[in-house]
């Protein structure tokens, strides 16, 4: 059985008829370069693309809005036809696969040009479109809308191709192999047809600041496609993992590998902005920047499937970053500058007429001490899995824990951002004691003896008060935070970092209470709906909280739980297996920014976790189900 077949068996085709349906978020697979990443719709369009950068101004952004975006499209003419999307096995390429009633199957394969040296990059798009069966007549549409639709571009017709540019000196290129002349498209942008018989193949290529279009030759997008697949498979083999969902871990370690800025080693938190976190609703943010708090979960988890590089260069990226900015912020840009202030695209209707449609993000301003125990805790990783610290580094690791320990009686906006106040949060004050007990630790390296005894007497405090203050009247449970009543999935933490063991009565009863207050069937919520946060509306399910009950139940040794729970978040994945940042539990719907990074590594870290405890138990161990790597800890 060819792997097409097996997609059908296991997939629905996605079906086009007369009528165009909106699509929803899912819809859709990655390509990237390293240095910005397209999403290519299950008809063949790109609707989602900036360039040069994650966190440029978009060249195609029709997934925000489909007349003012801009897209460019290979798609069947003919209505009605069925499509199937896949990746080659292994690697980044996306293939997808047309069945067009009445004429033919016809393939189109999508990549952007991948190189292991982040100075090459050419900012390519490239796509074949090959017939398989019968002949089918395709339609090839370019229309670029620049600076998010904002600014004028104009369309050159070349003897080769299309230049397109922009009022800033933006220039775009598209070349399609063979005789097709391009004509105007009542709705913008222009386009060309061509009729395929079975083995007749053409290609197109999309090319960023390109002086003029070049024969189609000049852009060897052949030997590109050898070379590229090759690289991504030479890449995968590397990947450690043998556990029962190599599959889900596999295809979540190359998402991330697409989310990484090779320049700086920067991961975004995913490569869209406004994707709403439900249909209609306001919570659109720009997530095309990097949160220090991502650096811990991601860094264990690229060590864990053995991407050792690229954990040690985003730990560097966040390293350096502190070091520059001479303090700690919430998220960076992916060069390590400031996040851009937030603004609106009132010109933009948004996905599926969610607005506003932002970008920049106002929560750079935050105070957020969770990032400080994640900044902590990713050195202290960095370490245990065979990196060395330099005096460098520990002076501003120094730094850092020491204002952790002068600040952290304050509060905080949180984990979840609020745009409501700060408060005295239990995740905070966790993530608080985690940067001090792993700063104390660090502290041994450096033979600072002073700083180990002071920050673990500090650390022990800070137990002491989130034991004291953190629970509900009754004393039977955690709640989010002091004197509240409300729950907060970040809770499930509190046995993943240790502050208390993860089979303590106490840690056990607020497992369950989360779950029963915040549980949407398999799926959980991040917090209560009722609570105020500021912003309003509703939203999905959080897909990183449900992997974050898999691993804290794993740790207790309830794996058949466990293990219930993570194959329901990981059957949330679309028909590529890419996972977005929430899902609507009644339907399934993928909602939020689309891949998302941290529901990957969460996917990566829970996958390890129920792995190490499947083997403790089948080895008749009497430890812990605690997941515990070598070398992980002392």
């Amino acid at each position: 059985m060819d792997l097409y077949s097996l997609a059908r068996r296991l997939h629905r085709p996605f079906p086009f008829g007369d009528r165009p349906a909106p699509l929803p978020i899912g819809a859709r697979g990655l390509i990237g370069d390293g240095h910005t990443a397209a999403l290519v719709r299950v008809d063949g369009a790109i609707d989602w693309l900036c360039l040069p950068r994650f966190d440029s101004p978009s060249v195609f952004a029709a997934l925000l809005d489909e007349r003012r975006g801009g897209l460019t499209a290979i798609t069947p003419v003919a209505r009605p036809f069925e499509s199937l999307q896949r990746y080659d096995p292994g690697t980044n390429v996306l293939e997808t696969l047309f069945t067009v009633a009445g004429q033919g199957v016809v393939r189109l394969t999508d990549f952007m040009p991948w190189t292991n040296d982040p100075r090459a990059s050419i900012h390519e798009v490239h796509r074949r479109v090959e017939c398989v069966e019968g002949q089918v007549e395709v339609e090839c549409v370019f229309d670029p809308r620049f600076d998010y639709g904002r600014a004028e571009t104009t369309l050159e017709g070349q003897p080769h191709g299309v230049l397109a540019r922009g009022p800033g000196g933006e220039r775009l290129v598209a070349v399609v192999s063979g005789e097709t002349p391009w004509e105007a498209r009542p709705e913008g942008g222009v386009r060309c047809r061509a009729r395929l018989r079975a083995g007749e193949r053409r290609w197109m290529v999309i090319s960023w600041n390109a002086p003029r279009a070049e024969p189609i030759a000049v852009y060897r997008p052949f030997e590109h496609l050898r070379h590229t697949r090759h690289a991504w498979r030479e890449w995968t083999a590397h990947l450690r993992y043998d556990g029962p969902w190599r599959h889900h871990v596999v295809r979540s370690a190359l998402a991330m590998k697409l989310l990484i800025y090779a320049p700086t080693g920067a991961m975004v938190a995913a490569p869209t902005t406004s994707l709403p976190e439900w249909i209609g609703g306001t919570r659109n943010w720009d997530y095309r920047y990097s949160w220090v708090r991502d650096s811990a979960l991601a860094i264990r988890a690229m060590n864990l499937v053995g991407c050792v590089a690229e954990a040690r260069d985003f730990f560097h990226f966040v390293r350096d970053t502190v070091s520059l900015a001479a303090g700690l912020d919430v998220m960076y840009a992916i060069d390590g500058r400031a996040c851009p202030p937030e603004e609106t695209l009132d010109h933009l209707e948004g996905f599926a007429g969610s607005r506003p449609v932002r970008i920049g993000n106002a929560a750079r301003h935050q105070l957020q001490f969770d990032s400080a125990g994640a900044l902590l805790d990713a050195a202290y990783l960095y370490e245990q899995f065979g990196g060395t610290l330099s005096l460098r580094t520990w002076r501003i690791i120094r730094g850092v824990v020491d204002q952790v320990g002068e600040r952290w009686r304050e509060p905080d906006h949180g984990i979840w951002e609020p745009r409501s106040g700060k408060r005295h949060n239990v995740h905070s004050k966790l993530m608080c004691w985690l940067a001090l007990e792993r700063g104390a630790r660090l502290a041994t390296l450096f033979g600072a003896r002073e700083e180990r005894r002071r920050w673990h007497a500090i650390a022990e405090q800070v137990r002491h008060e989130v034991v004291e203050q953190g629970l509900d009247a009754e004393r039977r449970h955690f709640v989010n935070h002091y004197g509240g009543a409300e729950a907060d999935a970040a809770l499930l933490l509190l046995p993943i970092y240790e502050l208390l063991p993860p089979t303590s009565a106490l840690v056990s009863r607020t497992l369950a209470w989360v779950r029963a207050e915040l549980g949407q069937g398999p799926f959980l919520a991040r917090y209560p709906l009722r609570f105020d946060d500021g912003v309003g509306g509703p939203e999905g399910a959080f897909l990183l909280c449900g992997f974050w009950l898999a691993e804290a139940l794993a740790r207790a040794g309830r794996l058949d739980e466990a293990q219930e729970v993570f194959v329901a978040h990981a059957e949330a994945s679309n028909h590529v297996g890419l996972l977005s940042e929430e899902v609507d539990a009644a339907t399934g719907a993928p909602l939020g920014n689309f891949p998302q990074a941290f529901s990957h590594f969460g996917l990566i870290n829970a996958a390890a976790a129920i792995d190490h405890a499947l083997q403790q138990r089948d080895e008749g161990s009497r430890k812990s189900a605690e997941f515990t790597p070598p070398g992980w800890r002392p």
